[in-house]
């Protein structure tokens, strides 16, 4: 299945004879992408100044939005081990599909009152991003940790002699305990060089207990000795079985260990599979919220940008283009040849009437006058914005 790719497109009514949209729809084609109407309601202009310095904080905050949307497209996926079906389901907007929730798109007069300034429509817009922005990533950092601690556990119990827990393991019986001089080593070594440890672990380091040697447990790949020395020479002993590649395990008898860890191996599995549950149901709302600020926030741009090049009074038309990532480029290039004459000067025609480049000075000219695409993206002599969700 295709990416979708939605294009938002303004033109002034003036150009128009019929129905605009009607109109708008016939020039991009049906083959290159659905048309529908875009309602943006109308908004406090304020002054001009005022519109530039909007123009540059919405660009700004889109860029935010469209990171936002992805991180939390990247953690539905991550926290559904990659499924993109199961992630896909879970990317509902006010508990409509994303795309029915973009086409059927009205602005939330209640949540986001029209006739307030558009300074302060942006900057609730602003925090409620960041908002719900530290929210999906608290908790889904919550619940790496967690998920980590719980693999930690049940490599634990599972790994092998070199990595595992030896509460379950070892006899208790096989330990020298409360001794003054002696203390028992476990030393888990690969069972390959079995023969070797066997034949020399009493000459590794001074002072150790003659055929102490007792093996403890086997696995696949490792075998568990107990071997006992004399303190004062433990920590040479020990380090002389490092160099030997022979891993020395850290182990202390405690009475009901091995029923204590069992305990907190489930208690942590239940604790996983709450937070899982808290951290989807985040995910699907961090969605919602992100996109539904997106969609706000575009319908602003477009209404700011509108201004700035076509001026008063208001009178333009607004539409959604739902399309591909390839038609896209398509869908721009029957744009331009249609609507580029609303740059003026700013696209010279070759002698055939093709659209060619303009010039530097020029560019820099119209971004002077808060006229300029957002950074990075090329100018249109109309108002035209993409929106790619993940």
């Amino acid at each position: 299945m295709q990416p979708t790719q939605y294009i938002l497109v303004s033109l002034p009514l003036r150009i128009f004879d019929d129905d605009p949209l009607t109109a708008l729809a016939a020039t991009i084609g049906r083959d290159n992408g659905e048309t529908l109407p875009f309602s943006i309601p109308p908004f406090k202009i304020g002054t001009l100044d005022a519109l530039v310095q909007h123009a540059d904080d919405l660009a700004k905050l889109n860029a935010a939005c469209e990171a936002a949307a992805a991180k939390v497209a990247d953690s539905l996926r991550g926290i559904l081990d990659g499924d993109e079906e199961k992630a896909a389901q879970q990317k509902t907007v006010n508990d409509k599909p994303t795309d029915q929730y973009l086409r059927t798109f009205q602005w939330n007069k209640v949540r986001y009152r029209a006739d307030r300034p558009l300074g302060e429509l942006i900057e609730n817009l602003q925090k409620e991003l960041q908002n719900i922005d530290n929210d999906v990533k608290a908790k889904f950092n919550q619940y790496n940790g967690v998920k980590t601690a719980l693999a930690t556990l049940q490599r634990k119990q599972t790994g092998n002699l070199s990595t595992k827990s030896l509460t379950p393991v070892v006899d208790p019986s096989l330990l020298v305990q409360d001794s003054e001089y002696l203390e028992t080593h476990l030393i888990a070594v690969p069972t390959n060089a079995r023969k070797d440890f066997i034949r020399s672990y009493e000459t590794l380091a001074p002072m150790v207990v003659p055929r102490s040697s007792v093996q403890v447990a086997q696995d696949d790949e490792f075998t568990l000795f107990a071997v006992t020395t004399f303190k004062k020479t433990s920590a040479e002993f020990l380090q002389k079985c490092r160099e030997q590649k022979w891993t020395p395990r850290q182990y202390k008898y405690v009475e009901g260990g091995k029923e204590e860890e069992q305990r907190e191996l489930d208690r942590v599995a239940r604790e996983e599979k709450k937070v899982w549950g808290e951290a989807l149901r985040l995910g699907r709302t961090g969605w919602s919220e992100t996109v539904m600020i997106w969609a706000h926030v575009m319908a602003l741009r477009v209404f700011v940008e509108t201004v700035l090049r076509y001026g008063l009074p208001l009178e333009f038309v607004c539409a959604l283009v739902k399309t591909t990532p390839k038609q896209a480029k398509k869908v721009k290039a029957v744009l331009d040849s249609a609507y580029s004459y609303l740059g003026g000067n700013a696209f010279g025609r070759d002698k055939r009437g093709r659209v060619t480049k303009d010039d530097a000075s020029l560019t820099s000219e119209m971004a002077a006058a808060g006229l300029g695409a957002a950074e990075g993206s090329e100018y249109t002599a109309y108002v035209y914005y993409e929106l790619g969700l993940p």
